[in-house]
């Protein structure tokens, strides 16, 4: 055990008095240290309920011989830190979880882990650390909030920033918005659509690192602490079988949470967790590839934030996370032959999974579209890829050109859309809120959503170097790459510029002259504004990478 380092021998005993300082027995030392990683707060809905999680955990623990043992980690909610500089954090965090984490375990020399997170940048956060660390680990979310329930219809938290564009666009009044705000977020848990936090959970499941249920068992149901018992009690069999991260989270593990992600539709968010995951198992991550997957991968399932689509409920009663996995195994799309935490392979433990509800389930054969949710645009605008939720479009969006109006800050466009400046037909172009320029590269909601409460998002392009939420829907392209601050091409447009978008061709190009284009270059070199950060986030800007390469920081020599 590595819990030896701390416990065993005679020259250990002022180690162990400190243990006892803690009221644990002799033989509540002797057995193997599980440590617990608990993201509970009291800010963000989706974690006020994890010491509930945390103790049937604990209970599952003790249950199989182990002595667990808790720790907390930070956690940020993007839905209060959007729209304001609260933003630039949130991002930035998932490096800071990873790193406290990997501190804790390797000071107090745990024998295993089990980690609960909930929310957005918690959940890869939370992987990166396991992976870095290589214990024994497993994963139990605090699920996903029921949806509620208003004019006769399941809304979501985005459906309360939509509504603010219907507000605006003058469909509907302050009371009624003011109604809706009371409805639209019932329960704790993370927010009821495929949105971040969902998607990540469910990616958890598909990689093998969560027992099934893991992404879609609602937070307040009593199945959700079964599941967080059971999962303690598994993580000791994990230490007794010596199954370790690595060994379940393969290229082939990696390939099919892109599988899921793409036959469901998750956050465009995915695209930067992945591949830093996957960096801390010194994984291969190649960006142009997903294309190839999303044409080989129907999109099996409608989930909000698509118009009309399901919530996470819908998907946890037709058959879970399980359920589109047993279809894609049967399709032969999936690889059943990698490891999960259960002990078994992925085709052994989805032998039981059943389908219960083709309407939201669909089958490869009748899917909702031929191609996965999310697609990487490439041109001469994103030289190093930018990335579209293709799956939150109707099904005839595939090309839109149009002039661009660009500004420079998520607050500048969000005052034009204010001033009812941005009409059908334009490409808005929100730069510097890259992951160096933002720093942090903010998610932004509140621009999407209020375009598509004033109908308007079919008919304008929005395309940034930060990010847009898992709950934005519409022409939304982020993550161009490089970012503005570094000189990328988004630098150098300007207004009246045109840029066709062409989903057919994964393509993404800024049709101006190439003379033209190399003279604002030489320009704009001069120009890139500069921001005064302090901080961490000072410190956060000028380690952190590309958002082709998942916005990762630069390794240590």
């Amino acid at each position: 055990m590595y819990s030896d380092a701390i416990k065993k021998g005679l020259d250990k005993a002022p180690h162990r008095t400190l243990l006892k300082a803690l009221g644990m027995t002799d033989r509540e030392i002797s057995q193997p240290f599980i440590g617990v990683v608990n993201s509970f707060t009291e800010l963000i809905p989706g974690h006020m309920h994890l010491r509930q999680i945390a103790e049937a955990v604990k209970a599952g623990i003790r249950t199989n011989g182990g002595t667990p043992l808790e720790f907390p980690t930070i956690a940020v909610c993007d839905g209060l830190a959007m729209g304001h500089a609260g933003m630039r954090f949130s991002l930035a965090s998932r490096e800071l979880i990873a790193d406290s984490i990997e501190i804790v375990a390797n000071a107090h020399a745990l024998d295993a882990l089990v980690f609960i997170p909930s929310c957005d940048k918690v959940v890869p956060g939370m992987l990166m650390a396991a992976l870095r660390l290589n214990l024994p680990a497993i994963f139990v979310s605090g699920g996903p909030m029921l949806p509620g329930r208003f004019e006769g219809q399941e809304i979501t938290y985005s459906t309360v920033f939509e509504g603010i564009g219907r507000v605006k666009a003058g469909d509907c009044s302050a009371d009624w918005l003011k109604e809706m705000e009371e409805k639209a977020c019932p329960t704790c848990g993370s927010c009821a659509g495929m949105f971040t936090a969902n998607s990540m959970n469910c990616l958890t499941e598909a990689l093998g690192l969560a027992l099934p249920g893991n992404g879609t068992i609602p937070a307040v149901y009593s199945e959700r602490v079964v599941l967080a018992k059971e999962t303690g009690m598994q993580a000791v069999e994990l230490w007794r079988q010596d199954i370790r991260p690595l060994t379940i989270v393969t290229e082939q593990a990696i390939r099919n949470a892109l599988c899921f992600d793409m036959a469901v539709g998750c956050s465009t968010n995915t695209i930067l967790h992945l591949p830093a995951i996957a960096r801390e198992g010194n994984i291969p991550w190649d960006l142009s590839s997903l294309n190839a997957l999303s044409a080989a991968t129907p999109q099996i399932c409608k989930l909000s934030p698509a118009l009309g689509g399901n919530v996470l409920i819908d998907l946890y009663e037709a058959g879970g996370v399980s359920g589109v996995l047993r279809e894609l195994l049967d399709a032969g799309i999936l690889d059943g032959s990698t490891l999960t935490v259960s002990g078994v392979s992925q085709q052994d433990r989805l032998q039981s999974a059943r389908i219960k509800d083709r309407k939201v389930i669909r089958s490869v054969q009748d899917p909702y579209s031929a191609q996965g949710g999310l697609k990487i645009l490439f041109g001469d605008f994103a030289p190093d890829g930018a990335v579209i939720k293709q799956g939150a479009l109707g099904s005839t969006d595939l090309v839109f050109e149009g002039k661009v109006k660009v500004y420079n800050s998520e607050e500048s466009v969000a005052e034009a859309i204010n001033n009812e400046e941005i009409q059908k037909g334009d490409v808005v172009v929100i730069r510097y809120e890259g992951p160096k320029g933002g720093p942090g590269m903010r998610e932004m909601l509140a621009p999407t959503a209020t375009l598509a409460g004033m109908g308007l998002d079919r008919d304008v392009a929005l395309i940034t170097d930060g990010r847009f939420s898992g709950a934005t829907r519409g022409f939304s392209i982020g993550h161009v790459a490089p970012e503005a601050a570094v000189g990328g091409p988004i630098a150098w447009i300007q207004d009246g510029d045109v840029i066709r978008i062409d989903l057919k061709t994964c393509r993404i190009d800024w049709l101006l002259d190439e003379k033209e284009k190399a003279a604002r270059k030489n320009r704009v070199d001069l120009q890139i504004p500069r921001k005064e950060n302090k901080g961490y986030l000072a410190r956060y800007a000028e380690m952190v990478q590309s958002a082709a390469q998942g916005a990762a920081l630069i390794r240590g020599k």
